[in-house]
């Protein structure tokens, strides 16, 4: 396919086709102009993973760690290549364009997508996502830096009003965008759903074109969140070019072509967003990645698998470590415990989600490092909706369910069948689901299985659905989710309540059990959430063993007295932290807290792993000798997790999140959810570690934090500075018995002259990670323009302001200053500065 010439494809429109082209056409293609051989460009989420078309029934693609947990490797050129292998996923999967990364702030431990973002740090979320689009970018694949900006929670996402000082604003939220478009340039930018002091981000002149434009030079596209825009004619002229996803909710043809024909929207304004899609198309066309292509997993090799592992094992945590308790040796007496130790925990909710090709649990991890395996046991359930009863079931002899696809209701005489196929889930989310003969979003399933209790046990089982679901079990109603519905809550789309019913089954005894789903417009209650209610529905059917936490926790004592050291898994789950909603507190959910309780009574030797995307309560850490973070780590996390607990990796990870004590300690705390729709960023500048040190409020675990199973020392701390460049140099030495990372850290702290201007005690500036064998050193350098280094946003002026005088620069491995070399550099001139 050749390319063309922009100005000249302009010229050739039609009216009709310059309107089809400001929205999608689908979920994840751009319109097609076939008269003009312009081809529909296609999208794919990519948080965690390049997913691909579909949501229900997608192609298996490589899970990779979450965005916290890629910052926690401080390791830029990892990241590049991690880039590099998502645009190779995406190659594979027929996409131009990647949604993503995430480069909002974790502004408190609670946000529901804080995980897909990389830190509380703006510097730290910039120079990370800036090397994973330019890993991204280098194969020719598009990156979608998003989501610009501010959208920090959940709650109320689409019509929640931030309100936030401009130094803030500036500061915090808008600068990852800032050195992420300095550094990298990304193809595209996607708005966010809420508003920015009183005007929706997707229709914000200011925001889109007076500052991301024209103040930084970005010349890509713009494209909107899903249902994410609130108008036609705002958001238009705003310059938000690309309406996601189609048909368009707003963008109608007929209403966009009558506000052009009666002139409330300017042909120039039309041309000018048609300019910048037709931009991307042309890109996608020199990228030479096939249009329309087929799907396949063909990049499931040895090769991914082996950056993914490498990334995730950068990216655990040791943050505590007494009496050299780890690592672990392969003679060690242990057990393994908790219910994040037996279910792969490798990605949070939402739409970060993937069909991933395969993810290993730290028991599977842990079990592969030994010649037999060690005894285990939950300990205690964190499940919100129990287990895909799918996952567990067969039909005619193999695994999962049978579906049948219909255009009408289970009682319709003579039904016209679509399709049918097998499927793993019986949970699904079908807001995607389409199939070409049939040209609405009604249809009905018929989903069948057959499921065999491998012991006599109670069970219960639930049904719920957006929609209307019947289950019959050996051909009776079991649950009936259509006659009498109650409104429940879904975390992408509204769904009903449901029922949860028991049943005991004897060991060996099977079920047959049949479910009649009728598709989203079916649902007999009121919802206004277009996310979910935009298509098919979605339906969840689970089951899980009737039994108490108490007597788990009991079953885990037991196992704990049994072994010298106890792997104790626990932490959250992409049901606790997902889109669609903010999570209440920061505890372990669950019986968690009383297991670690019991578990620790009885056995002094336990080793702490969380699995949790943002920080979680850890009481009891004083009475735990070990303690791990790993993140939601992608499909290699139990491989990852127990190549550090056996030393196989020495761990190098550190905190991009500061780890509060208690939740009512993190500067979000009293502002955090929406006040009849309103959210007052009322920490300012003061986010995570600047918040902590200004008011001197220790943490349990400070920003950068992470040990290792060696030493460092850092020393010789040489700063050099010109009219536009700071430069530190250090000499780190590895002190220690084994080879290992560790991450210089670069802070800066204020102007002496400083007055009337309230800043943080330091600044996080730069970092650079290297590796060392035993008792080597190495000379490391990190620069970054003065501009960046020690400026503040001057309101008054409108501008960034370098002041006059001295500034401390300090250099570690981690924010606590204890720890870190202190020198000063002097700034004779001050200047004020805007733009990149």
């Amino acid at each position: 396919m050749e390319s063309f010439d922009v100005e000249q494809i302009i010229d050739k429109l039609r009216v009709k086709e310059k309107v089809q082209l400001l929205s999608l056409k689908d979920f994840w293609h751009t319109y097609n102009v076939d008269r003009l051989e312009i081809p529909s460009v296609r999208l794919s989420d990519g948080p965690n993973g390049v997913r691909g078309t579909k949501f229900f029934r997608s192609v298996p693609s490589a899970c990779f760690s979450s965005g916290t947990a890629l910052a926690a490797t401080f390791n830029e050129e990892l990241l590049e290549d991690l880039g590099k292998l998502m645009a190779k996923e995406a190659h594979h999967k027929g996409a131009h364009v990647i949604l993503g990364p995430t480069c909002n702030i974790a502004r408190g431990p609670l946000g529901g997508r804080g995980f897909e973002s990389f830190s509380e740090d703006p510097y730290l979320s910039g120079i990370a996502a800036a090397a994973i689009i330019n890993g991204i970018q280098s194969q020719g694949v598009g990156a979608t830096i998003k989501h610009f900006v501010c959208n920090d929670i959940e709650n109320e996402r689409n019509s929640i009003d931030v309100i936030l000082s401009e130094r803030a604003l500036r500061e915090v939220y808008l600068l990852p965008f800032q050195i992420a478009i300095a550094k990298s340039k990304p193809k595209c930018v996607m708005s966010s759903y809420n508003k920015v002091s009183g005007e929706h981000v997707s229709q914000s002149k200011r925001l889109l074109t007076d500052i991301l434009r024209k103040e930084w030079g970005w010349d890509g596209l713009i494209m909107s969140d899903w249902f994410g825009v609130y108008s036609i004619k705002a958001s238009l002229d705003a310059g938000l070019d690309l309406e996601c996803p189609g048909y368009p909710l707003m963008r109608k043809h007929d209403a966009v072509m009558h506000a052009i024909a009666s002139r409330e929207i300017s042909m120039d304004v039309i041309d000018d967003r048609v300019r910048n899609v037709l931009k991307l198309v042309k890109q996608s066309i020199e990228s030479k990645i096939q249009f329309n292509a087929p799907e396949d997993s063909k990049n499931n090799t040895q090769e991914t698998s082996s950056v993914i592992r490498k990334a995730a094992a950068e990216a655990v945590i040791l943050l505590k470590n007494e009496e050299s308790i780890l690592p672990l040796q392969r003679s060690d007496k242990i057990a393994v415990i908790g219910p994040n130790a037996a279910t792969p925990r490798i990605f949070g909710g939402g739409s970060a989600s993937v069909n991933s090709y395969y993810g290993v649990s730290i028991l599977e991890g842990i079990k592969s490092k030994l010649e037999d395996a060690p005894p285990y046991s939950l300990g205690c359930d964190i499940s919100r909706n129990m287990n895909d009863l799918g996952k567990l079931s067969s039909y005619d002899g193999e695994p999962g369910v049978w579906i049948k696809s219909y255009k009408e209701p289970a009682d319709y005489p003579h039904r016209t069948l679509l399709e049918e196929f097998r499927h793993e889930f019986s949970n699904l989310l079908l807001f995607d689901y389409v199939h070409k003969d049939n040209d609405s979003s009604l249809f009905f399933l018929d989903i069948e299985g057959e499921f065999t209790s491998p012991k006599t046990n109670n069970y219960k089982i639930h049904l719920s659905c957006l929609g209307t679901a019947l289950l019959y079990i050996d051909g009776k109603l079991f649950i009936d989710d259509k006659t009498h519905q109650r409104m429940g809550f879904g975390a992408i789309g509204a769904k009903s309540r449901g029922e949860t019913k028991s049943i005991k089954l004897e060991k060996g005894q099977t079920i047959k059990y049949k479910v009649e789903f009728g598709s989203a417009q079916t649902f007999t209650l009121e919802t206004l959430d277009l996310v979910g209610s935009n298509g098919g529905g979605s339906l969840s059917l689970t089951i899980g063993e009737d039994i108490s936490d108490e007597t788990r926790i009991q079953e885990a004592k037991e196992v704990a007295n049994s072994a010298d050291k106890v792997i104790l898994c626990v932490g959250t789950s992409n049901e606790w932290e997902s889109e669609g909603f903010d999570r209440p507190d920061m505890d372990l959910p669950g019986s968690q807290i009383q297991l670690i309780e019991e578990i620790v009574s009885m056995n002094k030797n336990v080793v702490l792993v969380n699995l949790s995307g943002t920080p979680v309560t850890l009481p009891f850490t004083d009475q735990i000798p070990a303690i791990v973070q790993g993140w939601f780590n992608g499909m290699e996390s139990g491989n990852a997790i127990a190549d550090i607990l056996y030393g196989d990796t020495n761990p190098s990870g550190k905190l991009p999140l500061t780890w509060p004590k208690r939740c009512e300690d993190n500067p979000a705390f009293l502002n955090f959810h929406s006040d009849k729709g309103k959210v007052v960023y009322g920490e300012d500048v003061f986010v995570g570690y600047r918040y902590y040190e200004k008011t001197k409020n220790l943490p349990l675990f400070d920003f950068g934090f992470g040990l290792s199973y060696t030493d460092f020392k850092i020393s010789n701390l040489r700063v050099d500075t010109d009219i536009e460049t700071l430069k530190c140099t250090v000499d780190v030495q590895n002190v220690g018995l084994v080879e290992g990372a560790e991450v210089v850290q670069l802070y800066i702290g204020s102007s002496s002259n400083t007055v009337g201007v309230s800043r943080p005690v330091k600044e996080f500036k730069g970092c650079k990670k290297v590796f060392l064998k035993p008792q080597k050193s190495a000379e490391v350098s990190i620069s970054v323009p003065i501009k960046y280094a020690c400026s503040y946003f001057d309101v008054e002026h409108e501008k960034w302001s370098v002041e006059k005088g001295d500034y401390s620069v300090y250099v570690g491995n981690s924010s606590n200053s204890s720890k870190l070399l202190v020198s000063k550099i002097s700034v004779a001139q001050p200047f004020l500065w805007a733009g990149l």
